[in-house]
């Protein structure tokens, strides 16, 4: 009984509207980030940013950028490594994701990047910052160094958005009730067990799908989702411009990566970035971070961040 009560307390305090309800049923209000006891909140222009950090004032600073829809604890692998071997670390859940507001605006990369420059403004980060971009990530840190290059040390593009066409280009960025509701009924039943896909080998990576799975019961996720996607545009000039810049630009990629192939990008980007300098990881597929643990470290520790 005791049990009953006190999930029926938590379900009222944050929010739910049922016990049987099972898909975004969380309000992400005062009470729900009181919840949580990892990491810390702050609220920027577009609401509550939820961060994790170590050392900030750290010369060698890493900002970890995620991707489309897993939040920052995707990056865990590398940023507990990186603070292991005396790195500063910064992560965020950008909007929409993870514990980080789900606010009624268009979810674009200027929405991200904004995200991103607006909260290290608030911890007071002063000094160049690595800008390690995993996925869409990738686009969030091209938007980044459109107008903030001077906050950047370096660039690392990993499997990132950006170099691909979308799918669909839409005329009408929108999103409306029925589709998020469509989104919810066809695509919230399997959405977790696709995370899988993102490896090569998924056998090795059990349990990775269930821990997705809170994410859809947070208000907002699939309209966030909707309106990212249907705000994504090919990157390519912006690309083209910051392959002009002088911040060192790196890119790390798994060679079997389904999600975002080498394949279909790696003729044009030498075209495009000419100062990019690009490693293949092996036997790898969209997440090479977490695929082929020790030969990303030797990349991006050894190779581009060597102290």
């Amino acid at each position: 009984m005791k049990n009953s009560f006190a999930l029926f307390l938590l379900c009222f305090l944050i929010g739910c509207t049922g016990h049987d309800k099972k898909y975004e049923y969380v309000e992400k209000n005062d009470a729900f980030r009181q919840t949580i006891k990892t990491g810390h909140f702050i609220e920027l222009s577009q609401g509550f940013t939820y961060y994790e950090y170590d050392d900030l004032k750290n010369e060698n600073l890493i900002v970890f950028i995620h991707g489309f829809s897993v939040p920052g604890y995707i990056w865990d692998e590398t940023y507990y490594e990186a603070i292991k071997r005396g790195f500063g670390v910064l992560r965020l859940d950008t909007y929409g994701r993870g514990y980080s507001d789900n606010p009624d605006v268009d979810y674009t990369d200027e929405l991200f990047a904004t995200q991103v420059v607006e909260l290290l403004d608030a911890l007071n980060v002063k000094q160049k910052v690595t800008l390690a971009g995993l996925s869409n990530g990738g686009r969030v840190i091209s938007k980044v160094a459109e107008n903030h290059g001077d906050k950047i040390k370096n660039l690392v593009y990993v499997a990132p958005g950006g170099f691909h066409p979308p799918g669909t280009i839409y005329e009408n960025t929108d999103v409306t009730d029925e589709e998020i509701s469509d989104f919810i009924k066809n695509k919230y039943p399997t959405i977790s067990q696709g995370q899988m896909t993102d490896f090569k080998d998924p056998s090795k990576f059990k349990g990775w799908d269930k821990k997705y799975e809170p994410l859809l019961t947070y208000k907002g996720f699939a309209r966030a989702l909707l309106s990212t996607r249907k705000h994504q545009k090919i990157l390519d000039e912006l690309n083209t411009k910051i392959g002009q810049m002088d911040v060192p630009q790196y890119a790390i990629w798994g060679d079997l990566d389904s999600v975002l192939p080498l394949k279909d990008v790696q003729d044009k980007l030498p075209q495009m970035m000419p100062k990019l300098k690009l490693f293949v990881i092996k036997d790898s597929g969209h997440l090479p971070h977490k695929e082929q643990f020790d030969a990303f470290n030797q990349i991006f520790f050894g190779d581009i961040l060597r102290k």
